[in-house]
């Protein structure tokens, strides 16, 4: 190559000029700041060309709904306005005013033809803006935070008229009435002001250099140092900085031309053509969302609104922004929409058939998954499913549960069962001591069930759809190995509703662009997709998942713990309504179907979907937790007593179809000569009965003992697990020569006893011994006691919802002021011990029984605590423990249809992190040989540190309900030791029958003959792990007494100790095939029916096998006639 000649000129100056220095980093990023914040002019002041609030441009006039009262809009619009003006106060929290609101341009206005004209609406709390007919067209929201959205857009077609519109002003923020930053209790006096009613011209140029800035600040602020991308933007941001010039409008042009060095030339006018190409090239696949707790910081009312005001202004950014897709769960708030402004819910349904507004979740609610049973579980998707299917015509395949506080181990195999086959969520990234192990997996249940699982890198659901949350979708992610590089963005403001803004719709565009631009820098963003999409790409991207990694068990929250005990009355009222629920389906099943009942009876199927909706509604994930404001449970308090009544009505209904002439033993005007007891369960039983006095001088020797408060104790053994059985007589219960039970006191000691165990009880009511007297084994370890301990409870953070670890570090005896006799068999032997705690009293009647609960040989009586409480203390926590003679490294918690085990040692912080943790009915510390369970009838906190097994009772947090658990309580637990391990034991058994009470009818004695003629309606025999949970109507039945179209039955079967297992069923109902179905009740396989005929009786019987923790779902179709054969035919 030729040297360059000497004429040539240089590649660069010879000679040096002035020093070129590189910018400071830090400085220059403060500088950038500036261009928006800070005290001297800058972009701001050039945002709005015009603005008018004229009483001759702007016209306003109010109308106020009475007290708390929420006006529907037909209503509120023909009342009498009165002036309204810019300034004025409403008020006070939690009211509702309509505002009509008439606008006219200013004719200067007219002669420009401006881009976009608006009405700027800051009322300082939320709103909604309806058109004269009635359609909600947009949400507002007030104030000056990140959810601002106070700008309506006018339409460019009526300038030259009259606009008119009416808004619904709600006298609360975004996160209810009390202090956002702490959660604090609401001030129900809280005034707002209408700030702004103005018109105004925005100049839509400068807003898109804004946007375009902040793009590439937070680029020039989160890239690397040594990213070349990340210093472009810092030397393109300072040179905006020196161009822009506040008073001079041409220089918005010039700094924008300086921004397409970042984005690329012509990038804006792609629009949203911007995301061409494939999505499975992208990394990072935005969907937007607003995450709406269907009541927390505000009650159940509230967010009726926040669900119309947030998924209608969705609809006006999908007409500016064809790439915005949409998603929304909770059929609860589609149903309350479909309500309350059906115009919008049929707008809304057009945008779901085109695909642009999104149904997930599949369950009613986004429902807390501790704490339900397992029967509310599968309800929540059959009836969430249910309803987006007749509304939507499909089921939703996505279950989306972003919020709640931690996730059961059954979780994977109902998905699966419900049709949905993937899951979202993130909550975990909340964890204390331990990240999450993976982003994208296989979360494998408790049964073998797995369900494809992301857990977005991003780490929230509520994403700001910032250059951070686009960076995260990929940095933050852990399961990049297996081939699944892609991260789900769900941006938008959430928890109190607003969901995605226009300027997050603009910052992904130019992360887009940026990424186009600069490939590989950030992340590439893709719009206008799916989440079902999203996980099928994961799918495609893993061998249909093969190379996802796996977690097995529960997906363990690690905070947020004391959530299991916060708001006790709700936890009881949970506990009860689900059981109540299950009893009436029982009843009201066998009554529409069994042969001398079904053509008089009608199955209530139109009064239990409002009950069930009730129940399902109040196990949100801040309702059921005990963490919402007062209101919430003044809300829940009333649905739980109207599922009491009303569910109670039902139940009496039905009882008294399959039992005529019977009455409840509660009612002081019944009659009859004998007892009878409903056993639903399907359980062999033995009850001690407690009835009034009254009633039982006319049961001939049914009484066996008198209670100390003035009843009767009765005796009930069902040893073949009839349906119903009458009580034992004083001669039958000497013919057993059942020993009896005693309390006595033996020096300062009180001393309960029967024929296999001696409680010993010290004078302060503590359990000091408990020896099974037949194997001289002492159960309490020698020099510790049983029984009520308090904790101080000061979490660092999240008052309602957390419990930290330090808290037992400041444990206390409670201990008795008075301990007596007060009843000395022979059924039942009892004392009560009375405490006083701070302000509060507890009293206990601690009973042990002459006879074991369960039929089992070898099983041992309960240990039984009646306790009442009056409780008055702040910041404390009530347990109770028992320090056990027993060594295991796992405790067994139950869980919905099953249990799962978790450790009692501390080795790991992921052991150290379990210190207090969720069961169901009971909790179990086994060793080989024996064991012991704690049972409950409406707790679900437990510990188990070592060899003490801990039951939480109460707390008392102050935030965000001043007032949490004070008053009155009432809640029964007991010890249940048991010879053999757990394996072994009937524990699940015996929480069963502790929660489920059997149902006491008075009858004349003519008819006992008949009521105990009635048959077993499913009698299971074969390995004694499988349980029969539910029993319950088809949902597609015909209800109407003698219907012609066929009937169901609906069986839910568990495997309850974690191994294989099968029953044979056999039923007196004449089932004319069967059918294994999903818990949609889809059928899924076919089962073979056998039919015998002995003593012209006709058995149907059918064989299912299980695997462990399986649950099995059945529908049966019933025969029009006893007489059609199945598939098989026996005569024997």
């Amino acid at each position: 190559m030729p040297a360059p000649s000497s004429s040539s000129a240089p590649l660069y100056p010879i000679q040096a000029g002035l020093p070129q220095p590189m910018h400071f980093r830090g400085l220059t990023l403060g500088r950038l700041d500036q261009f928006e914040g800070g005290a001297y002019k800058n972009i701001r002041d050039v945002l709005y060309r015009q603005r008018e609030d004229g009483k001759e441009w702007v016209g306003l006039e109010v109308w106020s709904s009475p007290g708390r009262e929420k006006t529907p809009f037909s209503t509120a619009i023909k009342q009498k306005f009165r002036p309204a003006h810019k300034g004025q106060e409403f008020g006070p929290s939690w009211t509702h005013h309509w505002f009509r609101v008439t606008l006219r341009l200013p004719p200067q206005w007219l002669e420009e033809d401006y881009e976009r004209i608006q009405l700027e609406w800051d009322p300082s709390c939320e709103a909604m803006i309806f058109d004269t007919e009635g359609l909600s067209l947009q949400a507002i929201t007030g104030g000056f935070g990140g959810d601002r959205r106070v700008d309506f857009i006018l339409d460019k077609k009526g300038r030259k008229g009259t606009y008119k519109f009416y808004i619904e002003v709600s006298c609360n923020g975004m996160f209810g009435n009390g202090n956002p930053e702490v959660n604090d209790p609401p001030n129900n006096s809280r005034m707002f002001r209408l700030a702004s009613a103005d018109l105004v011209v925005p100049n839509m140029e400068a807003w898109r250099l804004l946007w375009d800035f902040r793009t590439i600040r937070d680029l020039a602020r989160e890239l690397p140092e040594n990213s070349p991308l990340g210093n472009k933007c810092l030397e393109v941001g300072n040179s905006i900085m020196n161009t822009f010039k506040w008073d001079e409008e041409e220089s918005v042009a010039k700094c924008r031309k300086l921004a397409e060095k970042v984005f690329g030339q012509g990038w804006e006018e792609l629009g949203h053509k911007i995301y061409k190409g494939d999505p499975a090239d992208a990394a990072t696949w935005g969907i937007g969302n607003c995450h709406i707790d269907t009541a927390w910081l505000w009650p159940f009312s509230a967010t009726r609104q926040k669900s119309a005001r947030s998924w209608s202004t969705q609809l006006d950014l999908m007409d500016r922004y064809p790439e915005h897709r949409f998603v929304a769960s909770q059929a609860q708030q589609y149903y309350w929409l479909e309500q309350d402004y059906p115009l919008l819910f049929n707008k809304i349904k057009g945008r779901i058939e085109s695909g642009e507004f999104q149904t997930i979740g599949g369950t009613w609610v986004e429902m807390d998954t501790n704490m339900p049973s397992g029967e509310a579980l599968c309800r929540q998707f059959l009836y969430g499913q249910r309803y987006y299917k007749s509304r939507f015509g499909k089921y939703t395949r996505t279950f989306w549960l972003p919020d709640s506080f931690g996730y059961s181990s059954q979780l994977p195999q109902l998905c699966r069962l419900a049709g949905c086959d993937f899951f979202f969520t993130q909550k975990l990234s909340w964890s204390q001591f331990n990240s999450p192990v993976h982003t994208s997996f296989k979360w494998v249940g408790q049964d073998g069930s797995q369900v494809a699982t992301h857990m977005t890198p991003v780490n929230t659901y509520t994403a700001q759809a910032s250059v951070t949350d686009v960076r995260n979708s990929i940095n933050n992610h852990k399961s990049l190995q297996s081939g699944a590089a892609t991260g789900l963005l769900a941006f938008g403001n959430g928890d109190g509703g607003g969901g995605p803004l226009a300027p997050m719709l603009e910052n992904l565009r130019r992360c887009r662009a940026v990424a186009e631009q600069s490939p590989g820098e950030i992340p590439k963003v893709t719009m206008g997709q799916s989440v079902e999409g999203f996980f099928e790409d994961i799918l495609k991207k893993t061998e249909g998942g093969k190379t996802l990694p796996s977690w097995n068990g529960e997906l363990y929250l690690e905070l947020h713990r004391g959530t299991a005990t916060s708001h006790g009355s709700i936890k009881k009222g949970n506990r009860k309504s689900e059981i109540l629920l299950r009893e009436i389906e029982y009843v009201a099943t066998l009554a529409s179907v069994w042969g001398p009942t079904k053509d008089k009876y009608t199955f209530p199927k139109d009064k239990l979907d409002p009950l069930w909706h009730g129940v399902l509604l109040n196990q949100f994930h801040d309702v059921l937790p005990g963490s919402a404001i007062g209101m919430v449970y003044e809300d829940a308090e009333k649905i739980y007593a109207e599922t009491a009544h009303k569910g109670g009505a039902l139940l009496e209904e039905a009882l008294k179809a399959l039992l005529p002439d019977s009455f409840p033993i509660t009612d002081v005007n019944s009659f009859g000569d004998d007892l009878i007891a409903v056993n639903t369960t399907g359980f062999a039983r033995r009850e001690i009965v407690k009835i009034p006095l009254a009633g039982a001088r006319a049961l001939a020797d049914a009484a066996i003992q008198i209670s100390h408060d003035g009843a009767a104790y009765v005796l009930f053994e069902n040893e073949g697990a009839e349906p119903l059985v009458a009580a034992t007589s004083m001669a039958q219960l000497d013919e057993k020569k059942i020993a009896p039970a005693r309390a006595r006191a033996v020096g300062e000691d009180f001393v309960l006893s029967n024929a296999q165990l001696k409680v010993t009880i010290n004078k302060k009511g503590r359990i000091i011994s408990i020896v099974d007297t037949e194997l001289n084994r002492e159960l309490i370890e020698a020099g510790h006691s049983a029984g009520f301990v308090i904790f101080e409870d000061r979490p660092l953070n999240w008052d309602a919802w957390d419990v930290d670890l330090f808290h037992l570090e400041t444990k206390a005896e409670v201990n008795a002021t008075s301990v007596k006799v007060v009843e000395d068999g022979p059924l039942r032997a009892s004392i009560v011990a009375s405490f006083h705690v701070g302000h509060s009293h507890v009293k206990a009647t601690i009973s042990l029984d002459s006879v074991a609960p369960v039929a089992k040989a070898d099983a041992l009586s309960l240990i039984r605590f009646d306790t009442e409480v009056k409780w008055y203390e702040k910041h404390r926590f009530l347990k109770w423990e028992v320090p056990l003679q027993i060594s295991s490294e796992v405790a067994t918690y139950e869980n919905q249809f099953g249990f799962c085990q978790r450790p009692t040692t501390r080795n790991t912080t992921w052991e150290r992190a379990k210190f207090e943790v969720v069961g169901h009915k009971y909790a179990d510390l086994s060793e080989f040989g024996y064991g012991v369970a704690l049972l409950n009838d409406s707790k679900y906190g437990y510990a188990c540190e070592g060899n003490v097994l801990r039951l939480s009772l109460l707390r008392a947090s102050t935030v965000p309900d001043a007032d949490q658990d004070q008053g009155f309580h009432t809640f029964s637990f007991a010890v249940l030791p048991h010879r053999g391990s757990f394996a072994e034991s009937d524990v699940p058994v015996a929480g069963w029958l502790f929660n489920q009470p059997q149902h006491i009818r008075r009858l004349p004695r003519a008819r006992l003959t008949v009521a105990k003629s009635i048959p077993h309606p499913f009698k299971l025999n074969g390995t004694r792990n499988i349980i029969l949970d539910t029993i319950k109507r088809g949902e597609d039945d015909h209800f109407a007494p003698k219907s012609k179209q066929g009937q169901t039955v609906i069986l839910r079967l568990y495997e309850a100790f974690g191994g294989h297992g099968h029953a044979k069923i056999s039923t007196p109902l004449a089932v004319e095939s069967a059918t294994i179905c999903d818990i949609l009740e889809r059928d899924l396989e076919d089962v073979t029916v056998l039919q015998s005929l002995a003593k012209g009786e006709t058995t149907s019987s059918f064989r299912v096998d299980l695997r462990g923790f399986q649950v099995l779902t059945l529908k049966l179709h019933l025969s029009s006639s006893s007489g059609k054969k199945g598939d098989q035919w026996v005569e024997v």
